[in-house]
């Protein structure tokens, strides 16, 4: 029985609680924000010039997305610029969240005066972000790496003012053991988990990946990959379900001002994992405990597979969240342990593969063959069908082919990162 004094409880609890974190814009470009932000903090002059060494995720998560509140302006020196000239720290990855139109000017106009060196990283991270204002007679330099918020140099002209495993507030969260993380249990904690423990959690999540999927609805943003799926199949509930998280995406990716609740540091995946449970769950009147339930396991289990992967890489992260829906939506349903496991099997076995280019518009396209690949999971199982260990990488036991996965996208698809990052940059 896992109940609130239990060790696995209070973990499950806990990575919940760290993981969705509310962030308006793509995490990429604003996690440049907020260290650009950390820095200019502790500058006490004017900014004279900037450096800024990125991991080549980051560039290819940068390139192509439009960051907020800047009047359309994409890349990495306009997301640092908006950390710079408007950003609030305290407010983290929605460090950008409020900037007036003035600041907007601002923010052009300081680009256009102060010179940007951008350096490629040759590190292994694959998230990595370290910059470096310069006044007249003064440096600071902030490096965040591992997690988009976690700050691990500070150093003020030469001096080490924060370093990795010293306290300090600056200091990014130590993210809590994911090792522990199973299906079973996942299922064991939905099942069980206190609802005032998860009740606020969760309605922010609700609340805020809802409101911008309907904002992708009822405006074109990017390519409308979720209005266009309406207008092919809108009588469809799965196509609804595909549908609003898509055009959640299509909002964010193209510069929609709402903030969103990620999941392992993705708005993207923050939306895929709870809005298809949404659509589902008003649909079909669905209590709202059941939903609440339901959104704990569809976002633990999206969480659980990008351990293995990793926060940046070459895999798509909306193929986890996804498969973590198509379970989600699968529990709704009235799915045990076994029906979740097969669904998510199943889903992987489809869709595990498909290559992150950067956030971009086509974000939302991928973001809705995944959903459907998780529901579609879900009715081979209520149709008594499967696939089973030794097809391709899927292996007996649902840890099992988890675990190929992550291995899949941490090492077998790095290679396969760097072509994408290097096509990305010589167009």
């Amino acid at each position: 029985m896992m109940t609130p004094e239990t060790t696995l409880y209070k973990m499950y609890l806990q990575i919940l609680k760290e993981e969705l974190m509310p962030a308006m814009g793509c995490t990429e470009p604003i996690a440049i924000a907020y260290a650009a932000a950390k820095a200019k903090q502790l500058l006490a002059d004017s900014v004279k010039s900037v450096k800024i060494t990125v991991s080549g995720n980051i560039i290819k998560n940068v390139k192509s997305v439009i960051v907020p509140n800047t009047g359309g302006l994409k890349g990495i020196s306009a997301a640092a610029a908006a950390g710079i000239v408007a950003g609030i720290p305290e407010k983290v990855l929605e460090v950008i969240s409020q900037v007036s139109d003035e600041q907007k000017d601002d923010i052009r106009r300081f680009m256009q005066m102060i010179p940007f060196q951008i350096i490629p990283g040759e590190g292994e991270e694959q998230l990595d972000i370290d910059i470096t204002l310069f006044s007249e007679n003064s440096s600071v330099r902030v490096r965040i790496s591992g997690s988009h918020t976690n700050i691990v140099l500070v150093v003020k002209d030469g001096v080490v003012l924060h370093e990795s495993g010293k306290i300090s507030t600056l200091a990014g969260p130590q993210l809590t053991d994911r090792s522990q993380l199973r299906v079973e249990h996942i299922v064991e904690f939905a099942d069980q988990v206190q609802i005032e423990d998860v009740k606020e959690l969760l309605d922010r999540q609700i609340a805020y990946n809802w409101a911008i999927a309907e904002e992708g609805i009822l405006h074109p943003y990017g390519a409308s990959v979720g209005r266009t799926l309406l207008r092919m199949d809108g009588s469809s509930l799965k196509t609804q379900a595909k549908a609003y998280a898509a055009a959640g995406s299509d909002a964010r990716m193209s510069g929609c001002e709402l903030p969103v609740i990620i999941n392992s540091g993705s708005g993207n995946q923050g939306i895929t994992a709870s809005v298809p449970l949404i659509v589902y769950a008003k649909e079909k009147g669905i209590a709202q405990e059941k939903l609440y339930r339901a959104l704990v396991l569809s976002n633990l289990i999206a969480i659980h597979q990008k351990t293995g992967i990793g926060r940046l890489s070459a895999y798509c992260g909306a193929v986890s969240a996804g498969c973590g829906a198509g379970c989600g939506i699968a529990y709704l349903e009235g799915a045990d342990f076994r029906g979740i496991a097969h669904t998510l099997v199943n889903a992987l076995a489809i869709v595990s593969g498909i290559v992150c280019d950067g956030a971009k518009p086509s974000c939302a396209g991928k973001i809705a063959a995944s959903v459907e690949a998780g529901i579609f999971g879900w009715q081979m199982f209520q149709n008594g069908q499967q696939f089973y260990g030794g097809d391709g990488i899927v292996s007996k036991g649902v840890e099992n082919t988890i675990y190929n996965v992550g291995r899949l996208g941490r090492i077998g698809m790095k290679e396969t990162d760097k072509e994408i990052i290097r096509i990305m940059t010589d167009c």
